[in-house]
């Protein structure tokens, strides 16, 4: 019998989820099938509660539902209950679910093993400061740099998360256009790049050891790589790795089994 899992979203057509799972079970043969499913915004809640009886054993969530599905499920992992936002669902034995959230192992993962960054004392500064800056700033700060600055148009929400998340490591909140110093590593967390624009930070922030990376992907350089790069920053490179890396974790909690990644992120590049 095939297990089946699936990415919940509206949109969800464009996900890249079904390509990169069939990749994994390829890799491991893992009898199952992964599907995109496109959920009427005012259904997650409804759907949800037929995961089981639809014989699901996993799915995925995306945007616009990994809030509303933190609220709707109380059996949630740490980095999923810190992060405000979930990702990634376990339909258990009994019919519960238990909801998690890989984006920030996704992040770490492909910044330190497919880039070779140590994270480790180092200057980040991460732009934005709603949900997808959220998902990441635990991870970020169980690697021990020496400063995690989040930097956003209204410093307030900035704050807040500093507030949130202080126990964790040394970190701080400024405004985008009040940044100052330079930085090992700067991640663009917002969506800016979507609209081809850049957070409005000084180019003083980049120099040629600074390495930058931002959580968008796309098939071109988007506006943020483009902008690093004219900084002559040391590296610049988009998230489709986070996207393989928070798949894979994904796939383990499921099955198990750790995946392969470097290999489907080459495939997905080409």
């Amino acid at each position: 019998m095939t297990d089946k899992y699936a990415v919940l979203g509206n949109p969800v057509h464009h996900s890249k989820s079904p390509l990169i799972h069939q990749f994994f079970a390829k890799q491991y043969s893992q009898n199952m099938d992964y599907s995109a499913e496109l959920i009427p915004l005012n259904s997650i809640e409804e759907y949800l509660k037929n995961l089981q009886s639809l014989g699901f054993m996993g799915v995925n969530i995306t945007v616009p539902f990994k809030e509303k599905v933190w609220e709707l499920i109380d059996n949630k992992s740490e980095f999923a209950a810190l992060a405000g936002a979930v990702n990634t669902i376990t339909i258990q034995e009994d019919g519960s679910l238990h909801a998690d959230n890989t984006d920030g192992i996704g992040l770490c993962r492909d910044l330190t093993y497919n880039h070779g960054m140590q994270l480790n004392n180092k200057r980040i500064l991460l732009l934005g400061a709603g949900g997808a800056a959220r998902g990441v700033i635990q991870p970020l700060l169980e690697q021990g740099p020496a400063e995690l600055i989040i930097a956003n148009r209204t410093v307030s929400k900035a704050q807040n998360l500093v507030e949130h998340f202080t126990d964790f490591g040394n970190i701080s909140a400024t405004g985008f256009l009040a940044v100052t110093g330079e930085y090992d590593i700067i991640i663009n967390a917002t969506s800016a790049s979507l609209q081809g624009q850049v957070p409005p930070i000084p180019a003083t922030a980049v120099t040629r050891k600074t390495f930058c990376y931002d959580m968008m992907y796309s098939n071109e350089d988007t506006s943020f790589v483009r902008w690093a790069k004219h900084q002559h920053a040391f590296g610049s490179i988009d998230g489709l790795g986070m996207l393989v890396e928070q798949a894979a974790e994904a796939f383990r909690l499921w099955r198990g089994i750790k995946p392969e990644t470097q290999s489907v992120i080459k495939l997905l590049r080409t």
